[in-house]
């Protein structure tokens, strides 16, 4: 028969077992636990040098700009030099600007202008009506004529949308 130490004992043990059936559920648990965390540290790992390598290859876009910005920087340097070159020649020009322009109206230049179109008119007579225009073939007062409208051309009406029938 059983007395009491002896139940005492199986209700022990029985704990026991339970109590080591939890600790291994538990262990397993903690290794799943621990192999999923190795998992993604190894894909953070990963992950990080794929980004390690983007930033790279930013900052080395970052230093190819930087690079062409002081080219631009340069080359805009030499430009504000030219242009205050510049400048001073056209404040040195300004005068005999003033002077041309003034004499533009004056007699002299008057008769300049008349003599040169007496001498183009002759000239353009004298050729044969061509003129130094590169057409070759055209006579020269086809250039100084207004062209006459092409067959069917019709002519914008005025008079509220009707239009004129088309030329024969």
């Amino acid at each position: 028969m059983l007395n009491a130490v002896w139940v005492a004992v199986i209700v022990a043990v029985a704990f026991w077992v339970a109590g080591v059936c939890a600790a291994v559920y538990l262990m397993v648990k903690a290794a799943g636990l621990m192999s999923q965390t190795t998992a993604a540290v190894a894909r953070l790992c990963e992950r990080q040098d794929a980004l390690i390598d983007r930033a790279n290859a930013t900052i080395d876009r970052a230093g190819e700009q930087l690079v062409k910005t002081d080219a631009i920087t340069a080359s805009m340097d030499e430009v504000t030099a030219n242009m205050a070159e510049l400048t001073g020649r056209v404040t040195a020009l300004a005068p005999l600007a003033r002077v041309i322009g003034a004499s533009a109206g004056s007699p002299v230049a008057k008769v300049a202008a008349l003599a040169y179109g007496v001498n183009r008119a002759l000239w353009i007579r004298w050729s044969g009506g061509r003129g130094s225009g590169g057409g070759g073939s055209r006579p020269a007062t086809a250039r100084l004529l207004p062209r006459a409208p092409a067959t069917g051309w019709r002519r914008p009406a005025l008079d509220g949308g009707r239009r004129d029938e088309m030329a024969p």
